[in-house]
């Protein structure tokens, strides 16, 4: 389980360098290059399709896993932030696992409080 995780956090970073840009386009320059010699076959246009869908589907995952765990910690963050301020409502520290109404209702709320803030401040 080690290893996957490091893999997954570590492949975002690899994917997303300038390395690995250049890479995808030598990558394509070769390939086009090579279908010349291929006579731009089936088997030309088939084999870097079905490597393209394998890595991009492994990518998929190892994006969402990495984002999942820093949404988490950014959750867990931010309630810690919550936990140790005075005037912060303690019910706001698992407010992502509320419905889609009722983040909509406390969303009203504070949008009514920063109004009135506002017309405190004016005044």
């Amino acid at each position: 389980m080690r290893l996957i995780r490091r893999i997954a956090t570590r492949t975002p970073d690899i994917v997303g360098s300038p390395w690995a840009f250049l890479t995808a386009i030598l990558l394509t320059l070769f390939w086009i290059a090579w279908g010349f010699f291929a006579a731009f076959s089936e088997t030309w246009l088939l084999v870097p399709s079905a490597v393209a869908s394998v890595v991009t589907f492994l990518i998929v995952f190892s994006l969402q896993y990495t984002q999942n765990r820093d949404t988490r910690a950014i959750q867990l963050k931010l309630d810690e932030i919550l936990r140790g301020t005075d005037r912060a409502r303690s019910e706001l520290v698992k407010l992502e696992r509320l419905s889609d109404e009722e983040l909509s209702q406390i969303e009203d709320e504070i949008v009514e409080l920063r109004e009135q803030e506002a017309e405190d401040d004016a005044a």
